[in-house]
């Protein structure tokens, strides 16, 4: 396991990002995410149907000569990325119609895996001033393993479906642009011409990161995934050469409160909490041997051995194989099948598993 005090947490990096990138320790962090320039290949000022320009992107770092150079800017900085990457994290890139068709083949051109792509529909686009063309109201966002292979990656599933009230969390996302006062800007200008909305990153980084994990921003800009990552008890450690822009993704995530550790607990599933034998409950005491148990309507007894087996007239096993071999099943839940006595009631075995995950936790 790499050690993260050799990492610089929860800090700004100043220069080309495969360097800062190929300077950090290999398989160092649990999750990157990656805004990189969109080569928009803008030509000529875009301006309102009142004349008035358009502030749109058109900054020196998004020019690149061809889309050859830009494919090998990109080839670069994800092969430096992959390594740094953790066997079991996992990268987000997100980007507009003009690159992300080339970022994804150049993904899975160097081995990363695609677990899904994200479409951000806006839920307040820029219209598109010419009439020309349909208004530009999505960007996509795509998520990768860093192999077919990988394994014990991070998907907080059962959070985003509370967060999305009880339904399946689907990959369309209905969020604003930032704009309003979360827009940060100099001089009455935007500080930042593609500053994300931090609502963007929150869902991300509670979808596939956990708390004291450490997020890795190569474009850090305006510095949202920072602030976000502060915010949600996350470390985050963001590559950036632009000295406007470190000075004030710094201003701004001097100012985030962290939710603080009793306040990141979210809602796990249950393949997520830790396995519990029905052995561990019978070894803590909280079940003894010779101790009967019985099915909810008592139609089936057993008895629990000092291995946490049971044993009911001439069928023993686990407490999944007796409930299932008494029933003529196939296959039996144990825990929620078989019960105990407490003062009269009866009280699902259950109870205990739950009480010795607590302990655990």
């Amino acid at each position: 396991m790499t050690d993260t005090l050799k990492l610089p947490l929860d800090q700004i990096l100043k220069g080309d990002c495969i360097e800062l990138m190929n300077s950090l320790p290999e398989k160092s962090v649990e999750m990157i995410f990656a805004d990189p320039p969109y080569n928009m290949q803008l030509s000529g000022e875009l301006r309102r149907p009142d004349d008035s320009k358009v502030d749109a992107v058109d900054d020196d770092w998004d020019q690149f000569d061809s889309f050859q150079v830009y494919d090998r800017f990109t080839r670069d900085w994800l092969t430096a990325a992959k390594r740094v990457l953790k066997d079991n994290g996992t990268i987000w890139v997100i980007g507009s119609y003009h690159n992300i068709f080339r970022v994804g083949a150049i993904l899975q051109d160097l081995g990363y895996w695609m677990l899904n792509d994200v479409i951000w529909r806006k839920t307040n686009p820029m219209p598109n001033f010419r009439g020309t063309r349909f208004t530009n109201a999505h960007e996509t966002l795509i998520w990768c393993s860093k192999d077919q292979n990988a394994k014990g990656m991070t998907f907080n599933y059962d959070a985003l479906k509370v967060m999305n009230d009880d339904v399946q969390m689907r990959s369309d996302w209905h969020l604003p642009i930032c704009s309003g006062n979360e827009r940060l800007k100099i001089d009455g200008e935007k500080a930042h011409t593609t500053q994300k909305p931090e609502s963007l990153l929150y869902r991300v980084l509670t979808a596939a990161s956990n708390p004291g994990d450490v997020i890795l921003d190569p474009f850090f800009g305006s510095g949202t995934t920072g602030a976000v990552a502060k915010r949600l008890g996350r470390h985050f450690i963001g590559c950036e050469r632009e000295d406007k822009y470190i000075e004030v993704a710094t201003k701004r995530i001097s100012k985030v409160r962290s939710l603080g550790p009793e306040n990141l607990d979210i809602t796990k599933g249950k393949r997520q909490e830790p396995r519990v034998p029905f052995g561990s409950v019978v070894e803590r005491g909280l079940l003894s041997a010779g101790e009967v148990l019985f099915d909810s309507r008592k139609r089936y007894q057993a008895r629990v051995r000092p291995d946490g087996s049971l044993v009911a007239s001439d069928v023993s096993g686990s407490i999944h194989k007796v409930g299932a071999q008494l029933q003529g099943a196939s296959s039996c839940n144990g825990w929620t099948f078989w019960h105990f006595d407490v003062e009269g009631q009866a009280v699902s075995i259950d109870v205990l598993r739950q009480q010795v995950r607590a302990e655990m936790n």
